[in-house]
């Protein structure tokens, strides 16, 4: 017989084991896919060693298309160039789909342990308004926590 979960319970019993995750190399429109691929809004950015460098999310992509940058963007191209045509290798170099997850990520994560009871998963969400954290053994990620995964919880689905 299955026990039953509860808000008392720890992270490890809910979390997702096998974390999507993104390098700080990889492209925006690499991670706009990956995201697309997994049905996921968000992926830990993690080094090499794999340990957490950040967290990407779909709100961290879409300020980089937003209007305000985009006519940012515009006003800067217009003083580089001059009246003069820019390169194109130039000009995709700086298209916003091939910035790097390093330029874009958040790099100021929240994080709970393994331990960390649902209920407090779920008052940090609450107050910090966000929608997961990355669970981490000693500084690398072993699953993660969403706001789906409480509902889970408190529907009675454990």
């Amino acid at each position: 017989m299955t026990r039953k979960i509860t808000l008392a319970d720890t992270a490890a019993e809910i979390m997702t084991r096998d974390v999507i995750t993104a390098s700080p190399a990889d492209t925006a429109a690499g991670i706009a896919a990956k995201l697309s691929e997994h049905g996921i809004s968000a992926v830990p950015v993690v080094d090499a060693e794999g340990r957490l460098a950040g967290i990407v999310s779909e709100g961290d992509l879409m300020r980089s298309f937003g209007l305000r940058n985009a006519m940012h963007r515009a006003w800067w191209l217009d003083i580089l160039a001059e009246g003069e045509e820019l390169a194109p290798e130039f000009l995709d170099y700086i298209r916003v789909d091939n910035r790097r997850v390093k330029d874009l990520m958040t790099r100021d994560v929240i994080t709970v342990a393994e331990t960390t009871g649902i209920d407090d998963i779920a008052d940090l969400l609450t107050r910090r308004g966000i929608k997961r954290v990355p669970v981490l053994r000693g500084g690398r990620v072993v699953g993660i926590v969403s706001r789906a995964d409480i509902v889970r919880v408190l529907a009675g689905g454990g």
